[in-house]
């Protein structure tokens, strides 16, 4: 399959324009519900995902080990999960800058192969846009703070998982995380450099962007 979806075109700036507004939207209208809001979010992500995971074992059941959840965005989604289900402040915070960081990225430049009018590609958009919408709500409606150190830890628990990925990796001759090539479509990454130099600049723009994440809560009570 191939997609028609067009980067920055009407469809994809509606979808980047929706998400920050309905992330604020829950926040302003959940306050007082926190816990329904938050439930709700929680069970329909786990529901989405657990869906797609049954329509690629049936679709691409012979080829299991490339359909694995070994994505970066996939551990910023069960994170998430965890996160609105537990209210666990290690989760949140990991789903914090991996949810905005990573699915935003993800959202910004979607690394699509289906139609735009297919399940394939709106399973993207409501996973990745979902992640952030959570984390957003999490975030604005006060229910959740990143704590000092934080920056740190999730960038450690990043490398940690990358480096497991990568050894599943050069096991299963796959790509998760982009660790072997860069993704067919257009990215971040192309700006990076060559293999594997796009991997050491990406560990410094994920930093980066994790320290940018953290400064509107630097100097915020505990």
């Amino acid at each position: 399959m191939r997609t028609d979806f067009v980067l920055f075109g009407p469809t994809h700036l509606a979808i980047l324009a929706a998400v920050p507004v309905l992330g604020a939207l829950l926040a302003r209208l959940g306050r007082t519900r926190v816990r329904e809001v938050r439930l709700f979010l929680g069970v329909f992500l786990l529901v989405n995902e657990l869906v797609w995971y049954g329509y690629r074992y049936r679709t691409e059941g012979s080829r299991l080990h490339e359909i694995l959840p070994l994505q970066l965005c996939d551990l910023a989604l069960w994170l998430t999960v965890a996160a609105l289900l537990t209210l666990k402040p290690w989760s949140y915070e990991a789903a914090y800058f991996l949810g905005l960081g990573g699915s935003g990225m993800a959202v910004l430049t979607p690394d699509l192969w289906a139609p735009s009018w297919s399940y394939p590609t709106w399973y993207f958009f409501l996973a990745h846009g979902g992640v952030m919408v959570a984390v957003l709500y999490l975030t604005l409606a006060g229910v959740l703070r990143p704590r000092p150190g934080c920056v740190l830890r999730v960038w450690g628990i990043t490398n940690v998982f990358a480096l497991a990925v990568g050894t599943l990796n050069a096991l299963l001759h796959t790509n998760y995380m982009y660790l072997c090539r860069k993704p067919a479509g257009a990215s971040l990454l192309d700006y990076l450099g060559p293999w594997p130099v796009y991997l050491l600049a990406g560990e410094a723009v994920a930093l980066a962007l994790f320290c940018l994440l953290w400064l509107p809560f630097r100097r915020s009570p505990r």
